[in-house]
């Protein structure tokens, strides 16, 4: 291939894949397969490889995420990032207009954008790299969130060359879109853990995050819509929006300029009902004069400016009556209890059921009593949500709802950990939600991936006895006759089924342990505890401190662990699998030594560093023949220090004479 055409190769192949990244992160979206996508992904990294001339900075080839960030420092806004003013009525509209007028004259346009229901933040660019992301925090400072930010797939880490300045500041507001904020609400549920009430907490509780890797996990997006700089570049603020958009920002293409207040109230009706068709939530529209030198002859008031304001939507509230609580029981045996309603319209669909959350929500914040006349709203809310009760609409001999002290599927007494909110089911051999659900979740992309096999399958050879156990997914050969008795079920779609389960066994050991459904072991804890202990045996004689000391691992985490593995019937299930041929033992990356300068040298790698994850320290350590440990000790040769590290670490290094070194230190000593 010639450099041209391998340059429009690289070019085509980056754009192409970053799309794909989007659809499948953002969106929740995905349009190709996994398989596809992997082989362009390699195709792209071999052509950068050959030619890195023609390498994107932010190609989908670079590793996002992994950083930890112990605390998030402050930073003080060059340009303050004010409050707008709110209205919720179309009068008060008109009084603004009028004030514009009074000060203005008529000759004004005005610009409408959605407001969208998110996190506010300001990023700094620096001869077109992204410098910093800051959040909105009191208006004139806020934490520093850039490595979080780099995570997100539809901010421009580096720009394609243009005519913007060396130094400038872009804001706009970070969001999850529905399909994502389902799909991982449904993770948290399965997990057993307490689910984000809707998706503009999800995004804020995800920024906040101290590991990038987990903000990469979660997929968020971020529309673009002020530019900020120190000499005027643009004489209106639509033009400014048309150039950030050319420059490679993510701008909304829903912002429309209008002549007057009358373009204002028609933009507002129409996307009062409009919004439900969008595939994130927005809560108002914001309106601004358009042009700058007209701005700031309105100015500003000690908290707003007065050439803008916010028209605030109405929260949908419909009146209904509560027919029953009834109770879901997830794989990780979280009880959830669902208000069953009266059928209602609210906010263009029908209403039947509403989220209840916990049992603090049903007897301590509503205190329901049975067949309540309640409120249900969807602002902001995916699934509805129940804001109060009508106390005059009650009948006076009602009955105050209780949580159920039982388990609706088998019966067993529930549980409640201290500082969780939830109750769970602990008969999680024994009830049949967590056994299918366990099976289904095993199965799953993310965990055994197993071809020929769906939900609807588990549940159907679960009810015909083939199935109660996952290990029994691997016995399911040997009941062949068995399987060809059942509907739907021939020779070819039993075949793909068994060869889909044959071809998990070769699944890597943090598969198979994110696939055991273990409370609070998810994607990422699984990866973690894998590379600490390596093997299954290691993991199951390891003690709850033993499992603390792990990186990440935490208190909660570690006694669900040693609790699950320490009973007698999931040992036996393991040693089942283990029999069954599936990996149990960390997979040895073989490392091609690049030199042996750090041989006999042991490291720990603490803090964030600028231009290297930790992983990647870790690996250029590993290549020239050095070790890393998994705690300080006299047999520790280095500590390789960033920013933010751990203080506790520093005293233990600084009392053992352990030398202390920076990243750049590291590399000297390989150079």
């Amino acid at each position: 291939m010639s450099p041209i055409e391998a340059k429009e190769k690289i070019q085509s192949l980056t754009a192409e894949l970053k799309q794909h990244n989007y659809n499948y992160y953002v969106l929740a979206m995905p349009t190709i397969a996994d398989f596809d996508f992997d082989q362009k992904l390699k195709q792209l990294s071999e052509l950068e490889k050959q030619f890195p001339d023609f390498a994107d900075p932010d190609s989908p080839t670079q590793k996002v995420g992994g950083d930890i960030t112990k605390e998030f420092v402050t930073v003080k806004h060059r340009w303050p990032m004010l409050s707008l003013g709110n209205t919720y009525n179309e009068q008060e509209l008109i009084d603004f207009d009028q004030r514009i007028r009074k000060a203005i004259g008529d000759n004004f346009e005005y610009v409408c954008e959605l407001k969208f229901d998110g996190l506010s933040m300001s990023l700094t660019y620096e001869n077109g790299a992204l410098a910093r992301a800051v959040t909105r925090g009191d208006g004139t400072q806020g934490d520093e969130v850039t490595t979080n930010v780099r995570t997100i797939h539809s901010i421009p880490k580096k720009l394609a060359k243009g005519n913007y300045p060396d130094l400038f500041e872009i804001r706009g507001e970070v969001f999850m879109h529905l399909k994502a904020f389902e799909r991982l609400n449904k993770e948290r549920v399965d997990n057993g853990e307490v689910p984000y009430a809707n998706p503009r907490n999800f995004a804020s509780g995800t920024m906040k995050l101290q590991d990038s890797a987990e903000v990469a996990r979660r997929p968020l997006d971020c529309f673009l819509y002020g530019l900020y700089t120190e000499k005027l570049l643009f004489k209106t603020h639509w033009e400014s929006l048309e150039a950030v958009r050319e420059w490679g920002f993510h701008v909304d293409d829903h912002s429309r300029l209008v002549k007057d207040i009358s373009g204002v109230l028609e933009f507002i009706k129409y996307w009062d009902t409009e919004r439900h068709n969008l595939s994130y939530d927005i809560d108002g529209i914001v309106i601004k004069v358009n042009n700058y030198s007209q701005q700031q002859e309105l100015g500003f008031t000690s908290k707003s400016p007065r050439w803008a304001i916010s028209y605030k939507f109405k929260a949908e509230r419909v009146e209904t009556e509560l027919l029953a609580v009834t109770y879901q029981v997830g794989r990780t045996g979280a009880v959830v209890p669902v208000a069953n309603l009266k059928p209602v319209l609210l906010a263009g669909t029908t209403v039947k059921r509403a989220t209840l959350h916990n049992a603090d929500e049903i007897t301590i914040r509503l205190q329901l009593h049975e067949h309540d006349t309640v409120y249900v709203e969807k602002g902001g809310e995916i699934i509805p949500k129940i804001i109060s009760v009508n106390l005059d609409k009650r009948k006076p001999d009602a009955k105050p709802v209780y949580y159920i002290t039982n388990c609706p599927a088998c019966n067993t007494e529930l549980l409640r950990q201290e500082g969780e909110a939830a109750y769970y089911c602990p008969n999680d051999e024994g009830c049949p939600p967590q056994i299918v659900g366990k099976m289904q979740h095993f199965i799953g992309r993310k965990a055994m991936n197993i071809d020929g096999l769906g939900d609807e399958t588990i549940d159907m050879l679960y009810t015909k006895g083939f199935i109660r156990h996952i290990s029994d997914l691997y016995t399911l050969k040997d009941k062949r006759d068995g399987l060809k008795g059942l509907e739907r079920f021939g020779e070819k779609s039993i075949n793909n089924m068994l060869d889909g389960i044959e071809r998990s066994k070769q699944q890597p050991f943090e598969k198979v342990l994110f696939g055991m459904g273990i409370r609070f072991v998810g994607e990422t804890v699984a990866k973690k505890l894998v590379a600490h202990f390596k093997t299954i045996d290691k993991l199951m004689s390891a003690s709850v401190e033993e499992l603390t000391a792990a990186e990440e691992i935490g208190g909660r985490i570690a006694e669900s662990l040693f609790n699950y593995l320490a009973d007698e019937t999931h040992r036996e299930e393991i040693e089942k699998l283990r029999r069954a041929g599936l990996q149990l033992i960390a997979e040895d990356k073989e490392v091609t030594l690049a030199s042996e300068k750090l041989s006999g040298q042991n490291f720990i790698i603490s803090g964030t560093f600028e231009k290297y994850s930790r992983d990647e320290l870790k690996d250029i350590i590993e290549q020239n023949g050095g070790k890393i440990l998994s705690s300080i000790s006299a047999k520790l040769s280095f500590l390789v220090a960033g920013d933010n590290m751990g203080p506790s670490k520093l005293e233990k290094a600084t009392k053992l004479n352990i030398p202390i070194i920076s990243d750049e230190e590291l590399l000297a000593m390989i150079s």
